[in-house]
Formats: C-alpha cells, sequence, structure tokens
C-alpha cells in the first residue's frame, strides 16, 4: 500500500501542478469575473451561484467567502446559494423537473445586475445550462466556471472559465483555485472594516 500511494501522490501532485500553470492562461476571465462580482456587489446588487454535487459545495463555498469573509473583516455581502435550499429543491424537482432547479430559483431572487456563478465540471448539466439561459433573459450577468471542452454550456456566460482536463478531481481543484483567486481579488475592491 505505501508504494501505491506514493505512486498515486506523485502523480496527483504532478497532474495539479501542470493544471494550476494551464490556468495562468485564463488571467483576463479570472479579472473579468471578479470585476463583474466587485461591481455588483458595491452596487447593492447580489452574487447567486449554483451546481451539482461537488459543483453544488463549490457553489456554497463560494457565496459563504462574501456572507462571511475571505481574508479580511469587511461587511458581509449579499450572497445566495441555489444548491443549498432543501424545500426548494425538493419542490421544484417534484413539481417541475430536476432540469429546473436552478432557473427558478434565478427567476425567484435574480434581479437585473445580480451575477451568477455556475458550476459544472461536464458543461452537460441541463439545470445548470437552463440556469444560466434564465439570467440572461433577466439581464442577470453570468459567469461560468466549466470543465472538460465547456459541453452545452459553452458559450452562454458572459465569462467562461474553462478547467480543460478529463479528470473530475483536477477540474474541481482547478474550480477551487480560480473562485479563491476571483475573492481575493474581488476582497481587495471591497471595503475593509475601519
Amino acid at each position: 500500500m505505501k508504494g501505491r500511494a506514493r505512486q498515486v501522490v506523485s502523480t496527483n501532485i504532478a497532474a495539479a501542478t501542470a493544471l494550476l500553470q494551464q490556468l495562468a492562461g485564463l488571467e483576463p476571465q479570472i479579472e473579468a469575473a471578479a470585476e463583474i462580482i466587485a461591481a455588483a456587489l458595491l452596487s447593492g446588487q447580489k452574487l447567486l451561484a449554483c451546481g451539482n454535487g461537488g459543483s453544488a459545495a463549490d457553489a456554497s463555498h463560494l457565496t459563504t467567502e462574501f456572507i462571511s469573509r475571505f481574508d479580511r473583516e469587511r461587511r458581509p455581502y449579499p450572497a445566495i446559494s441555489l444548491s443549498t435550499h432543501g424545500g426548494d429543491l425538493t419542490a421544484i424537482g417534484n413539481d417541475y423537473s430536476f432540469a429546473e432547479l436552478f432557473a427558478r430559483q434565478v427567476q425567484a431572487y435574480g434581479r437585473p445586475g445580480d451575477v451568477l456563478a455556475a458550476f459544472t465540471t461536464s458543461g452537460k448539466s441541463e439545470n445548470v445550462l437552463r440556469a444560466l439561459v434564465a439570467a440572461k433573459e433577466i439581464n442577470v450577468k453570468t459567469i461560468a466556471f466549466l470543465g472538460r471542452d465547456g459541453g452545452s454550456c459553452a458559450g452562454l456566460a458572459d465569462v467562461e472559465l474553462l478547467v480543460s482536463s478529463n479528470s473530475t478531481a483536477r477540474i474541481q481543484e482547478g474550480h477551487k483555485f480560480l473562485l479563491h483567486t476571483i475573492c481575493e481579488l474581488v476582497d481587495q475592491q471591497l471595503a475593509p472594516v475601519a
């Protein structure tokens, strides 16, 4: 087992290192995403986020960084994870369909000038795709954290952050790096507590 663990750790470190180096090419998109979120929060708008499974956890992680704090003391900002409201999710899934989980919440909570951050490692999540479309229809800005080749969600968002990998684990690690980097950039624009 020791030898196998050493090999897996070594292989994963090499893959993660290569992936993180690849993300340097996303600098313009990272900056654009941070600008969109900062502008919305500073003008009194809110951040919405959604995703399925591990991407739901990333969506919640992102919103928590604004409701609580990222790196320094500052006032809380409005951010809602659309993946965490059990009553809403089960009612929408039961009464409509799983594909409508996030779109209906975007229609309920979203207002022009808000931002939707949508996470999908495959780019093929129908409920994420429909959320992006619903957001566009009501003038909510969109940021898509995508994986693989972007799937059917490619080309739908105002800003796309594509982690080009076939490994879900590596894509999620890339998304985590991107969301932390964006939070750091946004934090620099939000006023600290005096």
